[in-house]
């Protein structure tokens, strides 16, 4: 089956069908082979492999079968052989009404000089399936039905609902259009109204998203209880993200638990997500690693699988709460202004523009559309003028092949020698690849290794990556899984997918490494988010951007549940604002809490801040001063949080939670200060009034009266100190006296005279004192 369903970029599943259940994960060191970048177990070194199942063929077999070969079990397989007796010995059709009523039809049979293997509806008007009952239908004229009335206008409905949902799906597939995909849905309503499976799948996304159709939780609601009576694993996992999250129905996670997993076992990729987060974070389910790794790597798999040399496209984490903070600063989303700028300087010859917005056409992602078709043409643009860049990712897309540029491995190969003679990592990579899988030159083990590592050494991550793969498999060299796992790293700290992949499968196999579920959960978690589903993430972005608080809301909490950081501190943001009009005013906070509780223990700091704000002041939950103090203490010293050092101050002066303290509430105010620039004048406010709280203090603390009174002038000052005292009054007295005089003597000029003086402006209104 297809990754990319017929949603493409809005695919909500990207199920397969009969994904069986995975085995315990083994300790495969040697039984496993590194193809396109990605590490598969070898069919015959698996215990747990059915003996009928048969070994790799070819690198694209791999590919397609990486999944059945890594996780089977003999249940799967007898299903399977169930099908495929099922569709051997099919069931005898029994002919009825017509000059032949119940016997049994005749395959082939001759009807008009034409042979026909199954019923047909030829030589009649009102389109019922027909079958004879002899070989020659001329000659014998034995015939009858091959279904009922009933049967035969059902089939025409559906018929009919196909053909509205292919049209609906063509338009929706080949239009950027908002009005254009609104029409589209129109037809898939039609097709959904006739009970046609995707459609209802499709409308039923839409209304719950609020995709081109209006919003309607309540009719998704009814569509996707529909769809589950009928055993859609699609329909599944949404009913049980509604009753997860309590929207149209009343939050249950025990029932959420039982529809993600029906979801899952019908092959819905986004349920396996889910219950590996829950599996994975202890989510209404025991804390289970193995679990959690069970699931996660099966979605790894399917996503490595649908990775491509140019890596597929980027996908922008906005925070919300940055972005309201600093507009366009934290999204990394470039401004029209700057997009215009660029083209501007790129149509007037500027080589690294032009190779800047091929990448961003080639990739897309920062607010550009993917678009091959441009990346092309600013591609052959630079490459036109002798950038080996450009000419490196010309031989990407030649070999990668798409509807703009057919694959063709010859003028890859021109491309990618071009660069790589000129030094160029990309094409030194490409001319690896190239060199071992035979594209367009005889496979050379050596050649392929040489290019690789001069890739590697200038720190491309592709070069890094087959590098690693090499090392791994003990192709063209000896077999290393050191040398495997460091280049493998490398190629991760350069974000590529399939490194993090192949990390995962080796800390999950213990390859190279120690074994270790944990890592290789989180690395398959990392593999898993991005897939294409993480599209949604930039949908959700702008439905909020556009004022539709419910729509972003509703996609944001969907990749929540699918463990996504972004989207848990992003739908606890839109709901600490009380933005979402569908979610009750009383249940807006407690929602909240538990969203921020979850982005906190994925590390996301200001989460866990938010956690301390909500218990600080009884949020959604009851005021529990202690509670919070944890919160901002763990901020405090897992993320070194500027705001919960000051929290934690002013909870120490005041005693909230703690034991008052002044000394460490001073403490914590200089940390605070020290750790963030931005804390420096609220921490001088703060420890001024601690200055006066503590001198008020001190001053309660002793008594002045018998201070005085132990005070012994004579031995301070000495016997003779009243003469000095009073010596200092007569001094200072004569002093205002002569200043006093000086100012009476002064004569005042006659008003005539004065002079003149000039009429001043009054200043502008941003130096005016305050009023």
């Amino acid at each position: 089956t297809s990754l990319i369903d017929e949603e493409g970029n809005q695919d909500e599943s990207l199920e397969s069908e009969a994904l069986p259940a995975e085995d315990q994960v083994k300790d495969h060191p040697t039984g496993t082979r590194v193809v396109a970048g990605q590490i598969f177990l070898e069919s015959g070194k698996s215990d747990s492999q059915p003996e009928d199942e048969e070994s790799f063929h070819s690198q694209e077999e791999v590919k397609e079968n990486s999944l059945g070969e890594l996780n089977s079990l003999d249940v799967s397989d007898l299903l399977n052989k169930d099908l495929e007796d099922e569709e051997i010995q099919s069931p005898v059709l029994t002919a009825i009404g017509g000059t032949a009523d119940g016997e049994p039809c005749h395959f082939p049979f001759l009807f008009m000089e034409k042979e026909y293997a199954e019923c047909t509806a030829d030589g009649r008007e009102d389109g019922r399936l027909w079958c004879a009952t002899t070989y020659d239908y001329k000659k014998d004229q034995k015939w009858g039905f091959c279904e009922t009335e009933e049967q035969s206008n059902r089939r025409r409905q559906m018929q009919e609902a196909e053909e509205f949902y292919q049209t609906g799906m063509k338009i929706l597939n080949e239009s950027s259009k908002k009005a254009q995909k609104k029409e589209a849905y129109q037809y898939l309503l039609k097709a959904a109204d006739m009970n046609h499976t995707k459609a209802m799948e499709k409308v039923s996304y839409a209304l719950l998203f609020g995709d081109y159709l209006k919003q309607n939780i309540q009719s998704s609601k009814e569509l996707f209880e529909k769809l589950t009576e009928e055993g859609s694993a699609k329909g599944q996992m949404a009913l049980g993200f509604l009753y997860a999250s309590g929207l149209g129905v009343n939050s249950s996670q025990a029932k959420a638990l039982v529809y993600y997993t029906f979801g899952a076992l019908g092959g819905n990729l986004i349920a396996h997500m889910i219950l590996g987060y829950r599996y994975w974070a202890g989510i209404g389910v025991l804390q289970s690693c193995e679990s959690a790794l069970t699931h996660y790597r099966l979605v790894a798999n399917h996503v490595a699988s649908d990775i491509s040399l140019t890596g597929g496209t980027v996908v922008q984490r906005i925070r919300l709460a940055d972005e309201v903070e600093n507009p366009g600063m934290a999204s990394g989303m470039l401004e029209e202004d700057l997009i215009q700028y660029y083209q501007f300087v790129a149509e007037k010859g500027d080589v690294q523009a032009q190779v800047g917005l091929g990448q961003l056409h080639l990739h897309g992602g920062r607010g550009v559309e993917q678009n091959h078709q441009r990346a092309f043409e600013y591609f052959n643009q630079a490459a036109n003028a002798g950038n080996s860049h450009a000419m490196a990712f010309l031989g990407k897309m030649y070999s990668e092949g798409s509807d703009v540029v057919p694959q063709n491995n010859e003028t890859a190969l021109q491309y990618f020698k071009k660069a790589a003679d000129m030094g160029n990592p990309v094409g030194q990579s490409g001319l690896g690849m190239a060199y071992l899988y035979g594209r367009g030159v005889p496979v050379n083990y050596e050649l392929a290794l040489k290019y690789f590592q001069k890739a590697a050494e200038q720190g491309w991550v592709d070069g890094q990556l087959q590098l690693g793969s090499m090392y791994y498999n003990g192709i063209g060299v000896k077999r290393d899984y050191k040398q495997a796992l460091k280049y493998f790293n490398l190629a991760s700290q350069g974000g590529h997918i399939l490194a993090f992949y192949n990390l995962a499968q080796m800390h999950a196999t213990g390859t190279g490494v120690m074994r270790s579920c944990h890592t290789a959960v989180e690395l398959f978690k990392n593999v898993c988010e991005r897939g294409r589903w993480s599209e949604r993430l930039m949908t959700a972005y702008n439905s909020y951007k556009d004022g539709d608080s419910n729509s972003a809301v509703v996609q944001y909490l969907l990749l929540a549940e699918q463990g996504y950081e972004v989207a848990q501190s992003n739908a606890a943001f839109i709901l600490d604002q009380k933005e979402a009009s569908i979610v009750g005013e009383n249940e807006t906070y407690p929602r909240a809490l538990l969203h921020w509780n979850r982005a906190a223990s994925q590390g996301y700091t200001v989460a866990r801040i938010k956690l301390g704000d909500y218990h600080f002041y009884g949020f959604g939950t009851d005021v529990d001063y202690e509670t919070a103090f944890i919160h901002y203490r763990l901020a405090s010293e897992q993320q070194h949080s500027a705001q919960a050092m000051f929290n934690l101050g002013y909870m120490h002066e005041k005693g909230l939670g703690i034991k008052q303290d002044i000394h460490l509430a001073k403490r914590f105010y200089d940390m605070a200060a020290e750790a963030s620039p931005d804390a420096q004048v609220p921490v001088f406010l703060a420890l001024c009034k601690l200055g006066v709280i503590y001198s008020v203090q001190y001053i309660r603390e002793i008594n002045l009266r018998e201070v005085f009174s132990r005070i012994d002038m004579d031995q301070l000052l000495g016997p003779e100190w009243d003469l000095y005292l009073m010596t200092i009054i007569t001094l200072l007295l004569g002093t205002i006296i002569a200043y006093r005089q000086r100012q009476h003597q002064a004569i005042p000029r006659p008003a005539g005279l004065r002079p003149a003086v000039p009429q001043q402006e009054p200043p502008p209104p941003e130096h005016q004192p305050p009023q």
